[in-house]
């Protein structure tokens, strides 16, 4: 994908990911709020170095290719550094700056994943902090062997493009003609100055008279003021009262309203917006103060030493499962009110995805989902395993057949298949009750992003290779392609009748696809960047909400969501809230309300029909995912900084 915004947050994690398809674009700025990390000089990438005392180091050496310099207790320190330390090093940084797909394919032929470095020690930013540190000392070079002039100036002289295009011959040229400069600027400020301070003291004396006087009209003046303001106050004190009785009644039933829209209106006031709409087009329905969720009505779970990148709720209990970068997911019981932490709760149950070590960063659960029965979670990883566990956390079976991390993962309705998609362009439907693979399915040139069921025996998958396919079980060859995508495509979605297929790509689309033509039915072009993920409203035919409007909800990079009218083929709303991209929406299941989830740290809650924001609330860290409950009185967000927050909804 190539993504412009790209985030907000950075992973430790060799790779980000979420449910279905996951954040596979996490923007640098992600990494607000995490934990310090340790420093590039911390880093164990490779043998100890030679030394040299800094009185013996050659003044005029010149850097060789692969080597790193650092000061440290008077000495300079010469680093080796690999070429897989400096492949991991790309890897790492393809990754934070969002060109995620670049990332992969550099590890991939670079074998990243068998590298025994521990991402763990690597800071975000590990690559452009050497780049410019190898700057600095370049810099520090040129200046240092100067020893005609004085080296206690400033060694700013330079521009970054000189470094990289110049010798160290040149630079020095150009530092010994600055200083001079500076030099000669100083002799001149120096006489000017002499001159200036007989004047000022000429000037002085006279000026202070004036201000003398000028000080004394300035407290007559601000004795008059104060009296107009204490006048004012008044007042607007009675007009307040009057009001105030007005605006009582309607807000009876919400106690938090006047204290957040306070906060709320503080915070676009700092912000020099007042409410209104800011450069990016931030929906005007904000000014309209939308209730923030309090505290009281949170549950923060605290657990996981990682991104939080999905969640799902059991269809049929109390039960939120949640993947991390940590290698685990956790199966957590959300029974009754909520309430602030539940670290030590009745039920958190760890699914562990390894043996022992626990910085096995390959293992990153990336993808989960429940069967409809709510008996069974699936799991997928970054180890390229698929994983089957009871509600109590019990490992029933290992599904390995993948040669690549797994980003999509669905059980079909019956809960006797369960179809995963990989980042070696295939994919499989596995056989539950023997646990072993049925078929595979390798029609794709290209990673496999996103798999979605359309009924019990048929499915489509889409790719990076911008084309979907929708396949049968026992079918060799796709029983239908679509192509017309110009990037590659990142989710799928069939309607609840299993008629229409909703797809979203890198082009800035979404189209919808019918099995009865080759081309797609309607495309959809309002957004103005890569959009990320689809979802159908749970309302029109095949639904509980039968006699409610079908819509169709794209969410993307450009920070806003779409609301589509798939009947008329038409733009119902576009919810323009958020400040950073959009990864995750969710319809609650009367279809009256949708989530959204941002890496600006926000969760809105919208009315469908009014399109607007109802309910919102600021975590600590991007979200990755949002999901309702069954009874949709409950949302789960899980965020960058390491928790899943359960929120209370009611209106």
């Amino acid at each position: 994908m190539n993504s412009g915004q790209k985030p907000q947050q950075v992973s430790s994690t060799p790779w980000p990911f979420s449910s279905s398809l996951g954040p596979l674009r996490q923007s640098s700025t992600s990494s607000r709020g995490s934990p310090p990390r340790p420093t590039p000089h911390s880093l164990s990438l490779c043998p100890p170095p030679p030394s040299i005392p800094l009185s013996d180091a050659p003044k005029t050496h010149q850097f060789t290719q692969g080597e790193v310099f650092t000061c440290r207790s008077g000495f300079l320190i010469m680093i080796s550094i690999t070429s897989a330390e400096l492949n991991y090093l790309i890897f790492r940084y393809l990754n934070e700056s969002g060109f995620t797909h670049s990332a992969f394919a550099l590890g991939y032929e670079a074998g990243i994943n068998k590298s025994t470095i521990d991402g763990n020690l690597v800071p975000p930013g590990a690559l452009v902090t050497f780049v410019q540190k190898g700057i600095q000392y370049l810099e520090l070079e040129a200046n240092l062997s100067n020893d005609d002039l004085d080296t206690d100036e400033d060694f700013q002289f330079l521009h970054p493009l000189d470094l990289i295009t110049k010798d160290v011959d040149e630079l020095r040229k150009i530092i010994k003609e600055k200083k001079e400069n500076i030099q000669k600027d100083k002799s001149k400020g120096k006489e000017k100055e002499i001159i200036e301070n007989g004047r000022e003291h000429d000037r002085g004396l006279a000026m202070e008279k004036d201000k003398e006087l000028a000080r004394e009209k300035e407290n007559e003046k601000q004795q008059r003021e104060k009296e107009k303001e204490r006048d004012r106050e008044r007042t607007e004190k009675e007009k307040e009262k009057a009001k105030g009785k007005e605006k009582e009644k309607p807000f009876e039933d919400v106690s938090d309203v006047n204290h957040n829209g306070d906060e709320i209106n503080g915070r676009l006031e700092e912000n020099g917006t007042d409410g209104g709409p800011e450069p990016m087009d931030i929906c005007t329905s904000l000014v309209s103060l939308p209730c923030e969720i309090p505290n009281s009505d949170v549950t923060v779970l605290q657990g996981h030493t990682s991104e939080v990148f999905a969640c799902a709720w059991n269809p049929t209990g109390s039960l939120l499962a949640s993947g991390s970068g940590d290698s685990t997911a956790r199966i957590w019981n959300i029974d009754g009110p909520s309430s602030s932490n539940m670290e030590n709760g009745p039920f958190n149950v760890v699914l562990r995805h390894f043996k022992g070590r626990t910085n096995e960063k390959s293992k990153d659960v990336t993808t989960l989902d429940w069967n409809a029965e709510g008996t069974l979670l699936a799991t997928g990883s970054y180890d390229g395993q698929a994983r089957i566990w009871s509600r109590d956390g019990e490992l029933i079976s290992t599904l390995n057949k993948h040669k690549g991390p797994i980003f999509s993962l669905k059980w079909n309705k019956k809960g006797d298949f369960l179809l995963s998609g990989s980042v070696d362009k295939t994919a499989i439907v596995w056989d539950v009750k023997t646990g072993e693979w049925k078929q595979q399915f390798e029609f794709h040139t290209a990673p496999a992003l996103d798999v979605d069921w359309r009924n019990n025996v048929s499915f489509a998958t889409c790719s990076t290779d911008s084309m979907i396919y929708v396949c049968k079980v026992g079918e060799n060859r796709p029983i239908k392609s679509f192509s017309g995508h110009q990037g590659e495509v990142n989710a799928i979605k069939w309607d609840p009748t299993g008629s229409l297929l909703a797809s979203c790509s890198d082009d800035s689309t979404a189209k919808i696809w019918t099995m009865k033509q080759d081309t797609c039915l309607l495309d959809l072009r309002e957004h103005s960047k890569e959009i990320y993920t689809v979802r159908w409203s749970p309302t029109g035919p095949g639904t509980n909400n039968p006699n409610q409007q079908l819509v169709l909800a794209s969410a993307s990079f450009d920070s806003t969501i779409k609301l589509w009218d798939v009947e008329a083929g038409r733009l119902l709303h576009s919810l323009n809230g958020h400040r950073d991209p959009v990864y995750s929406v969710a319809f609650s299941p009367n279809g009256e309300y949708l989530a959204s989830g941002s890496l600006d740290k926000c969760m809105h809650i919208w009315s469908v029909k009014e399109a607007k924001i109802v309910k919102t609330f600021t975590g600590n860290g991007g979200i990755f995912e949002v999901c309702w409950n069954k009874e949709g009185d409950k949302i789960a967000a899980c965020f960058a900084n390491n928790v899943v927050c359960v929120l209370d909804f009611r209106m």
